[in-house]
């Protein structure tokens, strides 16, 4: 899938056996028709898998070393009996993926300054091999991190990709009713987080105004574009100077902070319209280096939140995605 920059993990010819599962001296291997087989499958059915662990994780090399698990696990396991490969492979990777996530509990405590997901260029794949596109703004990722593994892994299966509760009750190994409630309590913490959004066209043209405004550090300009509790979150992964170690809160805060460094961080800076995560963002570049993806959520009220992933360790996919798209850039972000 060319949204998420994954490879095709194990591929049938990346050993010596060859594309076909014959010998280099053309002797024809024993299972390799079965195995190019498995492998059409899970190529198949490897958007949608992507589609569900990114959602869980977050991150796109995380997502893709499930994905690799997953393929090792469905390469080695007696197909024959296995009923509904699709239900297989995705129950294996959500398992995999609340394995991960039991296991990344402590490491995001320990991360140093705000956590904010790895981004995905979506140009090509608006839902990111999902029904829609749920559960897949950057914001609403944030607020994943709130609820439990299993609540995550239910509340994706069936926002994003409608999977009935009987499904979702085998994948997490619970009862129906209790795989409802997991749903319902994830529904309640992402509503009390999340708030009402304005349409594609208006984020596109507050983002716009929002960039033009920061890049002079325009005081009142910006105070007008955000609500009155706007929130700044900046992942550097704290690696990157200058970016603020924990949340700025509030109109005044928030647009003073921006005029203070205006100068200093957008000298030199060219901003580029992206699709990512299914939204209007910016690509922040300098010399021609992307070191920035910027996003924002709005409501009818204003910007309510700004959102800086700075982290270098987490540019990476929409920077292969960039480098794809070189002279197909959109609209105005400058």
């Amino acid at each position: 899938m060319a949204a998420s920059g994954a490879p095709q993990p194990g591929a049938p010819g990346q050993d010596e056996a060859g594309p076909e599962g014959a010998r280099p001296g053309g002797e024809e291997l024993p299972g390799g028709k079965e195995l190019d087989g498995a492998a059409a499958v899970f190529t198949q059915v490897r958007p949608q898998l992507f589609g569900i662990v990114y959602r869980m994780l977050g991150s796109v090399a995380e997502a893709e070393d499930v994905l690799q698990d997953t393929w090792i696990r469905w390469h080695t396991t007696d197909r024959s009996v296995v009923r509904n490969p699709q239900a297989f492979l995705t129950t294996t990777t959500t398992r995999l993926a609340i394995n991960v996530l039991q296991s990344a509990h402590t490491r995001r405590e320990t991360y140093t300054g705000p956590w904010l997901p790895e981004p995905v260029d979506t140009t090509h794949d608006p839902a990111l091999g999902a029904e829609q596109a749920e559960a897949l703004d950057v914001a609403v990722l944030v607020l994943l991190e709130r609820l439990t593994p299993t609540e995550r892994a239910a509340y994706v299966l069936r926002e994003a990709f409608d999977y009935a509760y009987a499904d979702i009750a085998d994948i997490v190994q619970l009862s129906q009713a209790a795989a409802r409630q997991l749903v319902s309590r994830a529904r309640k913490h992402i509503a009390s987080g999340k708030r009402s959004t304005v349409l594609a066209g208006k984020r596109r043209a507050l983002l716009d105004a929002f960039v033009a405004a920061a890049r002079i550090g325009d005081l009142a300009g910006l105070e007008q574009l955000f609500t009155e509790d706007v929130v700044s979150r900046a992942d550097s992964g704290g690696v990157v100077r200058p970016a603020a170690r924990v949340p700025v809160v509030g109109r005044r805060k928030v647009a003073r902070l921006l005029q203070a460094y205006a100068e200093r961080f957008w000298s030199g800076v060219t901003a580029i319209p992206l699709e990512v995560n299914g939204h209007s963002a910016a690509g922040l570049e300098r010399d021609g280096e992307l070191f920035c993806v910027l996003t924002l959520t709005a409501s009818d009220a204003g910007v309510d939140e700004v959102l800086w992933q700075m982290n270098p360790g987490k540019l990476g996919p929409v920077r292969r995605g960039r480098s794809g798209a070189a002279g197909q850039a959109a609209g105005p972000v400058q």
